[in-house]
């Protein structure tokens, strides 16, 4: 009986000391965790944080570049800033931007990802693909800046070729905007195919199988089983893309600046917020005023990327 109580109690002091050195090795794997995320912790809180905090204080001063300093205004920028016409128009202007990019990006990119899914999974193909991605924004700016050119442009030439009139593009008040949604849909579609395609290799196979078995079509596969499970791969795009595409800045003023140009134009007809920002912070040097705007337009954001997060629940999966 001695024995089995001391060994009763040699299992109980295990016991006792092994949550202690669970304690003890979670404490260290955490350490080690600490110490490996520090390098990132900090140049998040030096190039992220603490300009935003920056920025967020200086929305609320007439912070001018000349002068280099401010003081508070209180409320007053955002006051401008709602009976601001202009910014207003910036704002619709970069809505129509981003309504025309993601809806065209979108569906070419799904349906290119379908159809290298379904026909070729080619490392050649999906390298092509992402070619026009690789490419800098201000070199693409430039090249579609001479492309379209109204007289020496090769896509107007080949358009009279074809019995087309030649068309402003760039210089049209009119054309401008489709014009720059369809240079970033060229730019981004391969990219965003990539992600969608990478998505649809987590569907597992035998469920097309199966939806194979029981008589369905292409469409009706696609409807029922690929697009409901490829719903968190999309949720993500789609914020990626919409957040992008509200950020567009170097494309608009390379494109239709062009040499010597008035970025944003012609009057204004592709004036997106980024580049009015730009044009009051260092044209008009009302830095307070532009640090406004920058937080509008980033709780905007916030408010766009939670509601595409819960309309198509991309924090849950039906693979789970």
């Amino acid at each position: 009986m001695n024995e089995n109580r001391s060994s009763r109690g040699s299992r109980g002091t295990r016991q006792e000391h092994r949550p202690a050195r669970w304690r003890h090795l979670r404490q260290r794997q955490g350490l080690v965790a600490g110490v490996f995320l520090l390098p990132a912790g900090f140049g998040f809180a030096v190039f992220y944080l603490w300009p935003a905090l920056r920025g967020l204080w200086m929305s609320f001063t007439d912070y001018s570049l000349l002068r280099g300093s401010g003081e508070l205004v209180g409320l007053q920028n955002y006051r401008d800033l709602a009976a601001d016409a202009l910014f207003w128009h910036s704002m619709y202007v970069t809505t129509v931007y981003v309504v025309l990019n993601i809806g065209s990006q979108t569906v070419l990119a799904l349906v290119m990802a379908v159809l290298m899914d379904r026909l070729t999974r080619s490392a050649l193909v999906r390298s092509v693909l992402v070619l026009p991605w690789l490419i800098p924004q201000v070199v693409i700016g430039m090249l579609w800046l001479w492309m379209l050119d109204p007289r020496l442009g090769v896509v107007n030439h080949l358009l009279e070729l074809a019995g087309i009139g030649r068309q402003g593009f760039l210089g049209s008040p009119d054309q401008v905007v489709p014009t720059l949604a369809g240079i970033n849909t060229w730019r981004f579609t391969g990219y965003t195919a990539l992600l969608l395609f990478a998505g649809l290799q987590m569907i597992p196979r035998y469920l097309y199988e199966a939806a194979a078995l029981d008589g369905a079509g292409e469409w009706r596969t696609f409807w029922r089983v690929t697009l409901p499970l490829l719903r968190p791969v999309l949720a993500l795009v789609l914020v990626l893309s919409v957040v992008g595409s509200f950020q567009v800045f170097d494309l608009v003023q390379v494109a239709t600046g062009g040499i010597g140009g008035q970025p944003g134009g012609p009057a204004n007809a592709s004036l997106v917020i980024y580049v009015y920002i730009f044009r009051q912070a260092f044209s008009f040097h009302h830095a307070g005023y532009a640090a406004a705007m920058a937080v509008v337009l980033a709780a905007l954001l916030a408010v766009v990327t939670f509601l595409i997060m819960r309309g198509l629940r991309g924090s849950r999966s039906d693979l789970a």
